[in-house]
């Protein structure tokens, strides 16, 4: 077990994070620009059911995620961790990148939707197997005291690649201007995601396999079958709580992040520029939070750290987004106060974000790690986090009420808080670095 962190980890920590970057960039692409892909992929007769559509597709590329974890799972406990999420990180950039060259509607008619829908469903099955790769492969790298803080460092990727592809899209947009980029321009930044996979590739090509992992195939203990031993055993119990808790976490992180880019655009009816503008300052400043949180869960545990988010979202999403339409009126714009609630909400999302990498690897043993953390990672976030954007918006948009909208965002976490209070275990002095990895005790 080591007791300090390896010299070459900040390039370990670097590659995977990156990875994760720009694979979040890639999926956060779709959803930033939903309204123009709306207009580009779809029938127009009927432009609420055609921006519906648009966000039904992203949604789906969440829907299928737990699929991809299903699959490169398995391929990540038979054949390492290393070149599994090379793989997904190809197929996600060259996902991505192939929007930015599709024909649209106007040319080629209803078959725009459907290779839209099939590029959304390679984004999807590539992302399923990327995170539980990249936060194995940080935790099997760190010593045991310290693991929350490490992996806390990767969970800022996808709050990051939130940034990125807001920050690329603000800056063509800027550049060519609004006309330029809702008649092509709006390309680029999927063409971009060319040219940070291909760099991303090159980082992970330098790294060599997890010491975890290969100690488990030096020894002949690697798994011959993860799925049966994952889910086929007593190991199911834990996949199912550790279910539970991520469905919390992914719906915190994606009302409190993702719905708030959403709202300001559908509710508040504030242009995309602006909205990127506010979104992007709020997160740029609240990133920190993933990487205190997860410390303190090192100090406090990984359950207090979780469910006080989960609770506190529950309890305070309603008066906090009616605070944030009420100063974001159109032509009325508080500025440093929308930032400032945003920045809470992306608050709660480093209190249950921060320290869950740590929890997963903490939760399941070496052998079935990726794909016991991958699945239940993604069930949380693909199905349960994933059915934010979709869930509130057709909410607001029959009803007109942001109490509807809320409902889901708020009852979710609500009953995943108080099962986890009862069958979540803390993982923080579970080391996984002894030869036979100890269970939490129920």
């Amino acid at each position: 077990m080591p007791t300090q962190v390896p010299r070459d980890f900040r390039r370990v920590i670097i590659a995977a994070s990156v990875g994760n970057v720009i694979e979040w960039y890639d999926f956060y692409i779709f959803g930033s620009l939903a309204a123009v892909l709306s207009v580009k992929f779809f029938e127009q007769s009927h432009p609420v059911a055609a921006l519906l559509s648009t966000i039904a597709l992203f949604t789906a590329g969440f829907l299928i995620r737990p699929l991809g974890a299903f699959l490169f799972g398995w391929m990540g406990d038979r054949v390492g961790r290393k070149y599994t999420f090379l793989i997904t990180l190809s197929g996600m950039g060259l996902g991505t990148g192939a929007i930015g060259l599709m024909p649209t509607y106007a040319s080629i008619g209803l078959t725009a939707a459907f290779l839209l829908f099939g590029l959304r469903m390679i984004q999807g099955l590539c992302l399923g197997g990327e995170y539980g790769g990249a936060i194995t492969y940080v935790a099997e790298h760190v010593p045991d005291e310290r693991r929350g803080y490490y992996t806390g460092w990767l969970q800022t990727s996808p709050t990051l690649g939130i940034v990125v592809s807001l920050a690329v899209i603000i800056a063509t947009r800027t550049y060519f201007g609004n006309e330029v980029f809702d008649a092509w321009a709006w390309r680029i930044p999927f063409l971009v995601s060319f040219l940070l996979v291909a760099i991303a590739i090159y980082i992970r090509l330098q790294l060599q396999e997890t010491p975890i992992f290969e100690e488990i195939k030096a020894k002949g203990q690697t798994t011959r079958n993860p799925w049966k031993e994952a889910f086929l055993s007593s190991n199911i119990q834990y996949v199912g709580i550790a279910t539970i808790v991520l469905i919390g976490q992914g719906v915190v992180w994606y009302s409190g992040q993702f719905w708030a880019l959403y709202f300001l655009q559908q509710v508040s009816k504030v242009d995309s520029l602006t909205s990127s503008y506010i979104v992007g300052a709020a997160l740029l400043i609240a990133t920190p939070s993933l990487i205190f949180f997860g410390w303190l869960s090192d100090i406090i545990g990984r359950k207090p750290v979780i469910l006080g988010g989960m609770l506190l979202a529950a309890i305070t999403y309603y008066p906090l987004y009616l605070w944030l339409g009420s100063v974001t009126q159109p032509g009325n714009i508080n500025y440093p106060i929308a930032i400032f609630i945003i920045f809470i909400l992306v608050c709660y999302v480093g209190m249950v974000y921060g320290p869950v990498g740590a929890f997963l690897a903490e939760f399941f043993p070496g052998r079935i790690r990726y794909t016991s953390v991958s699945v239940p990672y993604h069930i949380g976030n693909g199905w349960g986090g994933g059915l934010v954007p979709f869930i509130t918006s057709a909410a607001f948009a029959a009803t007109g009420s942001i109490g509807y909208a809320l409902i889901y965002p708020i009852a979710v976490p609500a009953v995943c808080f108080l099962l986890a209070l009862f069958l979540m275990p803390e993982t923080r002095k579970i080391s996984i670095w002894n030869p036979i990895e100890p269970r939490a005790e129920l």
